[in-house]
């Protein structure tokens, strides 16, 4: 008498692409397909860099899915820099294609918040979605059995003391290490197993260009937001790795980190405030709000003259409880912020202004005040221990403005004005980020950014 499930191993264990056509119901593409069909092959170090939307998390749920059902046994391991990444992106992808099984065999697995498991034999066949975090690296050690797979998403963000402890596990001779990411990054070993150690790894390139589930929509939206030539655009889109040789003042992997990182606001820590004031035409004005190292939020507004955003601004200060107003409330005093600032001192608030064309502390190194609290901006997120809201705008503002070096051999920030003429816009949310970078009240500076362990001071005008 025949046994259904061996027919079942028999007709889909080395072919997953028709697993993923006859029992799931979808229609890979053929890269996807590629993609699939070479982990059957038995190719055992396998790395994708991509754009964004050209699904390499479905990919990847329908590998899992199709490895845990059939190469028993099996223990699958899939993990990401944060839990936002892991959970909420690749392990809720996988849960959505479970539900696409056949009735018949969905009963086969056990799903829980963070394992897959095969209900007959769950220590000998599962999926377990585990963090990689630098101060627990095990995320990937340690994992042995006659079938392994693992499988990590956003490989470029992961800290690489994972991949120095994940070492015996993807050594092993029945382990398939799959690495999937947006290349950020031209360091550490998903870079490396794209370039210098290409020759070991199978590799692919997934281009928003040339994928059919990316819209021509997005791809337009991205060249108008970022610059054809820029590294977000080559990053996001192409799919291709920065170029070193990039001008802009913060790289491109430091912002999308500084996004995607879990750290939560320190209880015992007052905000600051900080504020860009336009009045009219195409410049925003912009409002960030920090509480030591974690940016709580940011937004702009137009059309709305002094007042008006005076108003706004006393109206959330007042909303506020006396121990959650802002210490500080930071404004770029130059033009039209003058007049914020009397109006703001005027009605009892904790403004100060800055003059950010003034004289820099650092004078040696820095044109003016602006370029050192962009610099500074940067240190903070290479210390890799804050955390910004995710903000299309602010990304777009962070990773275009360039710097060059002045006459006098002082680095200098680009203007508003040179980035208009290449086609962007003026980068205010991110000039009021910066602007936190001048407070005395905080500074959530450390390690390389020792250099400003004193607030700057240098000409600012009092608080009131």
């Amino acid at each position: 008498m025949s046994n259904p499930f061996e027919e079942f191993v028999a007709e889909y264990r080395d072919d997953p692409v028709k697993f993923v056509v006859e029992v799931l119901g979808a229609k890979p593409l053929p890269y996807q397909a590629e993609f699939l069909q070479a982990i059957a092959d038995g190719e055992r170090k396998m790395s994708v860099r991509s754009g964004h939307g050209t699904g390499k998390s479905t990919s990847a749920s329908w590998a899992m899915l199709w490895y845990v059902l059939l190469r028993f046994p099996n223990k699958v391991v899939v993990t990401a820099p944060t839990s936002g990444q892991l959970f909420d992106a690749l392990f809720a992808e996988l849960k959505r294609w479970i539900n696409e099984l056949p009735k018949q065999l969905q009963p086969m697995l056990t799903v829980k918040s963070d394992r897959v498991e095969l209900a007959a034999a769950p220590s000998e066949a599962f999926i377990s979605a585990r963090t990689s975090r630098a101060e627990t690296p095990e995320a990937l050690a340690g994992v042995h059995s006659e079938n392994v797979l693992l499988v990590v998403d956003e490989a470029s963000g992961v800290p690489e003391k994972v991949f120095e402890a994940a070492a015996g596990s993807m050594s092993g001779h029945s382990a398939t290490t799959i690495l999937l990411s947006n290349p950020t990054r031209s360091s550490g070993t998903f870079f490396e197993s794209q370039t210098r150690l290409a020759g070991s790894w199978w590799t692919r390139r997934w281009s928003c260009v040339d994928s059919p589930l990316v819209s021509e929509e997005f791809v337009d939206e991205m060249r108008m937001r970022y610059g054809e030539d820029s590294n977000a655009f080559r990053i996001r889109v192409l799919g291709e790795f920065p170029n070193a040789d990039d001008s802009a003042i913060i790289p491109f992997h430091l912002i999308e980190g500084a996004m995607k990182r879990d750290i939560e606001v320190t209880p015992d820590m007052k905000p600051v405030w900080a504020i860009d004031p336009a009045r009219f035409g195409s410049d925003r004005t912009a409002f960030c709000k920090r509480v030591g190292n974690v940016v709580t939020e940011i937004k702009s507004w137009q059309g709305v003259d002094l007042m008006g955003t005076v108003g706004r601004v006393m109206a959330e200060y007042e909303a506020l409880p006396m121990s959650q107003r802002p210490s500080e409330i930071l404004v770029d005093s130059i033009g039209l912020g003058g007049g914020v600032v009397d109006r703001l001192r005027e009605l009892g608030a904790p403004v100060r202004g800055v003059n950010v064309s003034e004289a820099p502390s650092l004078g040696q190194t820095y044109n003016n005040l602006r370029t050192e609290l962009w610099f500074k901006t940067k240190a903070w997120l290479e210390d890799r221990s804050c955390k910004l809201p995710h903000n299309e705008d602010l990304i777009a503002d962070l990773a275009g403005i360039q710097y060059s070096f002045a006459s006098s051999g002082k680095m200098q920030a680009e203007s508003k004005d040179s980035m208009k003429r290449r086609g962007l816009k003026s980068p205010d949310l991110a000039d009021a980020l910066c602007l936190t970078m001048a407070s005395d009240a905080v500074t959530a500076l450390s390690g390389r950014s020792s250099q400003w362990s004193q607030p700057l001071r240098r000409g600012l005008k009092g608080i009131a």
